[in-house]
C-alpha cells in the first residue's frame, strides 16, 4: 500500500456566485461587465462618508430561488453584518455581509460520481454579499490599478460541508453549482469572467480519524479544472509533508495553473480577525412564508429533477446527463417530448442532428429555427413508417432548416420522398431484383443468407429509396422461398 492509501481527503467549497442584477447589492450603481474602469461607481460604493447602503430585493429573491433549489432553511430575519479588514479595493474598509443569520441554512448539492452513484453534500450556508473591487497588478510595472467596477456587485457565498473526498467529486460539485445557478438565472457561472468564484478548504488525515487535519485555503483558481487539480495537488502535498514529520500550517495559498502548483500568500486569518459586528445602517429583512410560497411557484424545473424524469422515461444516464447539461436544451426536449411518445428518437434528433447543425454553424439553441413541435411531428411521421430515417436525416431535415414553417410530411410530399409501402407496387421491384441476379438466388437458396442485402439493395435503387425496408424485406424473403 502506497503512503496516499493511508489517507484521505477532506474537502470544504466556498463558491462565490456573483448575481445578474441590474444594480449592486446596496445601491443603484449599474453591474454591467466590460464598461470602462471606475465608471459604474456612485458616492456610495466609493464609501464617501454619510452615504447609506440600500437593500437590492432582487438579491433576496435570488438567495431563495437557490435556497429553495437546494433544500435549504429559508431565514425568516436576516440581518446584515461589517467584516472588517483592509480592502484595497473596497473604499469603506470593510465588506457588508451575513454572520450569525446566513439567509440559508441546511440543504444539499446531490453529485453524481462516475460509477452512476449519487451522494449528497451538505450545505453548511448560503449568504448574501457584495464583491470588492479589481486589483490589476499586470499593466503598470510599479502600480496596482484599481478598478472599483465591481465593487459592491452583490454575491451568493455557498459554503458547503467538509464532505468531499477528492478533486472529482470537487468537479463535480462545481459543475452541479454552476448548472444550477444557470438553471434558476440568477448568475451565468462563468469562472473565466471572475462571475462565479471557488475557495478549497483542504486538509487530509488518516483513513478512519475521526478529527480534522489542519486546513489549508487555496484561491484563485479560474475554471472548475483547475480547482480539482489545485485540489489533487495539494492533497499528495500535505500527505509527503506529513509523512516527512512536517507540520501543516494553517495558510492561505495560491494556484499556479501553468506549473500545477500552490504556493503560499499569507498565514489564514481567523473569523475574529474580521471583527464582525452587526451592520447599523441596514434594516434587518423579514422574509415572510408567503414570499417564500410565491418564489417557488415562479421556480423553473431544476435539473436533476429532469435528469431523474429522463431516466424514469428509458433514456440512458448519459443521455439524460447531455439533455440537462443546459437548460436551453432541457426545456427544448420538453416541449418536444410534450408532442411524442418517442422519448428515445427525440432524444436522438436533439442531441445529434440538431445540435450538430447548431455546433457547425456556431449557434445556440436560440437561434434554431425549428419550432419543437416540429421535431417531434418529425419522429412520429418516421415512425409511422411514411418515410425512412435515412430519408429524414438527408433530406427532410435539410430542408426543414430551409422552410422552418413546413412540417416534414409537407415537405415530403411536395418531393414525391413518401415511402412506397403499397406491396403490389413493390412486389414488381422485388421481382426485378431477383430476376437481375439469377446466379446469386442459386446461392440464396443454398444457405448464403448475407445475398439477402444484395437484393434489398436493388430494391431501394429501383424505388429510388422510397420502398418501406421493412415490407420489402418481407417480400424479398418471400419471393426467394419460392
Amino acid at each position: 500500500m502506497s503512503i496516499y492509501d493511508k489517507y484521505e481527503a477532506v474537502i470544504g467549497l466556498e463558491v462565490h456566485a456573483q448575481l445578474a442584477t441590474k444594480s449592486k447589492a446596496y445601491s443603484s450603481d449599474s453591474t454591467e461587465f466590460g464598461v470602462l474602469p471606475n465608471t459604474n461607481v456612485s458616492v456610495v460604493s466609493l464609501g464617501h462618508p454619510g452615504t447609506l447602503p440600500m437593500t437590492n430585493k432582487r438579491v433576496i429573491e435570488f438567495a431563495v430561488r437557490l435556497g429553495l433549489a437546494c433544500k435549504c432553511t429559508i431565514r425568516e430575519v436576516n440581518e446584515y453584518a461589517r467584516k472588517n479588514y483592509f480592502y484595497a479595493d473596497l473604499p469603506k474598509g470593510y465588506q457588508i455581509t451575513q454572520d450569525k443569520t446566513p439567509i440559508c441554512t441546511g440543504g444539499y448539492i446531490t453529485i453524481k460520481n462516475g460509477d452512476g452513484t449519487e451522494k449528497n453534500i451538505n450545505i453548511t450556508r448560503i449568504h448574501m454579499e457584495e464583491d470588492a473591487g479589481k486589483s490589476i497588478h499586470d499593466i503598470d510595472p510599479f502600480d496596482t490599478l484599481i478598478d472599483l467596477n465591481r465593487a459592491g456587485v452583490p454575491l451568493l457565498e455557498i459554503v458547503s460541508e467538509p464532505e468531499i473526498r477528492s478533486g472529482d467529486e470537487a468537479y463535480q460539485y462545481l459543475t452541479e453549482v454552476r448548472k444550477l445557478v444557470r438553471y434558476l438565472e440568477i448568475c451565468d457561472g462563468n469562472m473565466e469572467e471572475g462571475s462565479m468564484r471557488c475557495d478549497a478548504n483542504i486538509s487530509v488525515r488518516l483513513k478512519g480519524a475521526k478529527t480534522f487535519g489542519t486546513r489549508n485555503e487555496v484561491k484563485n483558481m479560474n475554471s472548475i479544472r483547475n480547482v480539482q487539480r489545485a485540489i489533487e495537488y495539494e492533497v499528495k502535498r500535505q500527505i509527503e509533508a506529513i509523512e516527512n514529520g512536517e507540520v501543516i500550517t494553517q495558510d492561505t495559498r495560491s494556484f499556479d495553473a501553468v506549473a500545477g502548483t500552490t504556493f503560499i500568500m499569507r498565514s489564514k486569518e481567523l473569523a475574529n480577525d474580521y471583527r464582525y459586528f452587526p451592520e447599523p445602517d441596514l434594516q434587518p429583512v423579514i422574509v415572510s412564508q408567503e414570499y417564500i410560497e410565491k418564489v417557488k411557484s415562479t421556480l423553473p424545473p431544476l435539473p436533476n429533477d429532469l435528469f431523474k424524469k429522463y431516466v424514469s422515461l428509458g433514456l440512458s444516464t448519459y443521455d439524460a446527463g447531455v439533455l440537462t447539461d443546459s437548460k436551453e436544451i432541457a426545456l427544448f426536449f420538453e416541449e418536444i417530448i410534450a408532442e411524442t411518445k418517442n422519448t428515445k428518437s427525440a432524444s436522438n434528433w436533439l442531441t445529434v442532428q440538431v445540435k450538430s447543425f447548431l455546433n457547425d454553424n456556431a449557434l445556440h439553441i436560440s437561434d434554431f429555427k425549428i419550432a419543437p413541435k416540429r421535431i417531434a411531428e418529425l419522429v412520429d411521421f418516421i415512425d409511422s413508417g411514411k418515410v425512412s430515417h435515412t430519408i429524414a436525416t438527408q433530406k427532410i431535415f435539410p430542408k426543414m432548416l430551409e422552410e422552418p414553417a413546413k412540417s416534414a410530411k409537407e415537405i415530403a410530399e411536395e418531393n414525391n420522398w413518401i415511402q412506397e409501402s403499397d406491396s403490389g407496387a413493390l412486389t414488381e421491384f422485388v421481382k426485378q431484383a431477383i430476376a437481375k441476379y439469377p446466379e446469386k438466388v442459386v446461392e440464396y437458396k443454398n444457405g448464403k443468407a448475407s445475398l439477402l442485402g444484395l437484393f434489398m439493395g436493388e430494391v431501394m435503387k429501383l424505388s429510388k429509396g422510397k420502398a418501406d425496408p421493412k415490407i420489402a424485406t418481407e417480400l424479398v424473403k418471400q419471393e426467394l422461398e419460392k
